[in-house]
């Protein structure tokens, strides 16, 4: 698929701008509020605003709203992008060293927020994890399960504070991490720059519709998200759909349980998956599973699985 003359002659047209290509240029780093980019580009808002209209207009950018905010983002569309990247290219447009300097500030200002979430937050998440066995078997565990590698692309679905991005990232030549949060974005951003990952891409992404191109990832993890979900079989076909030939989807979340106050002190919406109901769901997206690995709790709590299945390769023409 490509642009039409048409569309190019538009998209051109909507990036050839000084200060529509300086946010394209900053846009290529990361997401970015409208008030974000007002306080990089040192304009009003309304004056911001316009040229994204422009732009997102002529589909080189996507918008979308989350809470009070409005976030930006480069488009998803892979002509547009191929585009957006020759044009950064040829003119090597940077955003420039005072841009640089206002966004080293509006990332600071982030990971504040993001530590002070974090703060709130993690108690929660201690008080769950001393319910099951200790983090470093179970990332153990799913370092063996996901492979040696190396992935061309990995994607972690509700990748919240980044930490299978963190595990893995490594191994992959580009990740992408998607999460609804932009509080757990922020934190996410914070650990895997401090990792010293830099082909990480991290995304406001909805995990039923997560925009991304179908079979285009080798690895896809969902790790500890689908007991809050109300639909946990979709979340699982949207992962499968994002498969490659002979890539391989990771799952880690609980096996059945009856800890009823999970419900209402974190919000879990399902108490556990079973090894059938899981195998269902993986064949059904047009994947083989493996054997699911179960670990148990060293003392009364909660059993980790991590189901595994992979799309198999397609199948080569008979020559006559």
């Amino acid at each position: 698929m490509s642009f039409s003359a048409d569309q190019t002659v538009e998209a051109l047209r909507a990036a050839g701008e000084p200060t529509r290509l300086r946010i394209l240029s900053l846009l290529a780093g990361e997401e970015l509020s409208v008030m974000e980019l007002s306080r990089i580009l040192d304009q009003s808002q309304p004056r911001v605003s316009r040229h994204l209209k422009l732009m997102a207009d002529a589909g080189l950018i996507e918008r979308f709203p989350d809470g009070a905010r409005v976030f930006y983002r480069l488009s998803s569309d892979v002509p547009a992008r191929r585009l957006i990247d020759t044009v950064l290219d040829l003119l090597d447009v940077s955003a420039g060293e005072a841009d640089d300097r206002r966004l080293e500030t509006v990332r600071k200002d982030r990971e504040v927020a993001a530590n002070t979430y974090f703060e709130r937050v993690a108690p929660q998440w201690d008080r769950i994890r001393s319910l099951y066995v200790s983090e470093s078997a179970v990332e153990d565990a799913i370092a063996r399960a996901a492979g040696e590698g190396p992935f061309e692309r990995v994607v972690d679905l509700g990748t919240g504070s980044g930490r299978m991005l963190t595990l893995l990232g490594r191994r992959a030549k580009m990740s992408v991490g998607l999460d609804l949060s932009q509080n757990m974005l922020n934190i996410a951003r914070a650990n895997v720059t401090k990792a010293g990952l830099d082909k990480v891409e991290l995304r406001h992404g909805d995990i039923f519709a997560t925009r991304l191109p179908q079979q285009s990832a080798d690895l896809v993890m969902v790790h500890q998200v689908l007991h809050y979900l109300v639909d946990p079989a979709a979340a699982v076909a949207e992962a499968a759909r994002l498969v490659m030939p002979e890539g391989r989807l990771l799952i880690v979340d609980f096996a059945p349980h009856q800890m009823e106050h999970l419900r209402e002190e974190h919000q879990h919406r399902r108490l556990g998956f079973s090894d059938s109901e899981m195998r269902r769901w993986l064949t059904d997206a047009g994947l083989q599973p493996s054997a699911p690995i179960a670990l148990p709790p060293d003392t009364d709590g909660l059993t980790v699985c991590i189901w595994t299945a992979q799309r198999p390769a397609v199948a080569k023409a008979n020559v006559a």
